[in-house]
Formats: C-alpha cells, structure tokens, sequence
C-alpha cells in the first residue's frame, strides 16, 4: 500500500515534492448543481470548478451519517428513505455551495459542507431534525437498536 502513492505519482507525472504542496482542502464556496442523492448523507453533484468547467463527483456532507437504504433492519432501510427524501426536499431545484471541501476516504468522493440559498447547513439541519447522527470517521451508530426501538415505541400506543 505504501508503494501505490509513489506509483499513483510517477504515472500521473506529478512530484512527490510536488504532491506535498497540493492542498488537502479546498474553502470554496464551489457552485454545483445537483444530479442526484444518494442517500440521506451523500448527493452527486455537477461543480463548476472554473469558468465553462465541471467535474462531477459524489460528495458526502461533512459530520453527518444517516441511516443505510440497504439496512440491516427495516427500520434502518425506512429511516434511510427518510433522511434521503428530507435531504432531496431540502436541497430542491436550486444550486448547492460546497465549502471545506476535501478528500473522504473512499474513492472518487469528496466531504464537503453543503449549502443552498434556503440553509447555511445541510448536514447540521438533518442533524438537529434527528434523521441523521453526527459523525467523526469513527464508528457507526446502531441505526436498528435506536431507531428500531423508536419506532415501535411510537406505534406502541395505536390501535
């Protein structure tokens, strides 16, 4: 692994010295529009990177992680559609700004703060709505447990 950095540079004719200098973080705002979301954490974006240039590319909001649409209970998958179809909603038809926008861990994604006209931040209002849990690059929160015992806890007293 250590030998695929080095590899990856000699190929793409950049420096190691170089490479040092890149940034690791761009402070934007960098305009995009929206393609698609993903899911409650993560929408595909088309950036405007220069004038007449853009890239597309998924980027997941920074400090948040939602619930997986292929989870491990149905009341994760549920909760999933939720934080999906709140982010879709929130994000709407307009513009989104991207801001701190850096490298994630998985290929070919970025972690950004995202904003749009309407909301400074995306990833803090999904937060404070309870559809997602905020996130450090750690461990995952047991969506079943927490969210599977809310809801029946909440449908408990119907009938």
């Amino acid at each position: 692994m250590r030998l695929a950095l080095p590899l990856l540079l000699a190929l793409s004719g950049i420096s190691p010295s170089l490479a040092q200098e890149l940034p690791r973080e761009v402070g934007g705002p960098v305009l995009a529009h929206v393609v698609k979301v993903r899911d409650g954490d993560t929408i595909e974006v088309e950036a405007l990177i220069w004038p007449m240039q853009t890239v597309q590319v998924a980027v997941r909001l920074r400090g948040v992680d939602a619930p997986e649409l292929k989870g491990a209970c149905a009341a994760e998958t549920a909760a999933a559609r939720d934080a999906r179809d709140r982010l879709a909603a929130l994000v709407g038809k307009g513009p989104v700004w991207l801001t701190r926008v850096s490298g994630d861990k998985y290929f070919g994604r970025v972690l950004a703060d995202v904003a749009t006209s309407g909301e400074s931040d995306l990833g803090a209002r999904l937060l404070r709505e309870g559809l997602v849990d905020a996130y450090d690059g750690g461990r995952r929160r047991d969506w079943c447990a927490t969210v599977g015992a809310r809801r029946e806890g909440a449908g408990a007293g119907r009938g």
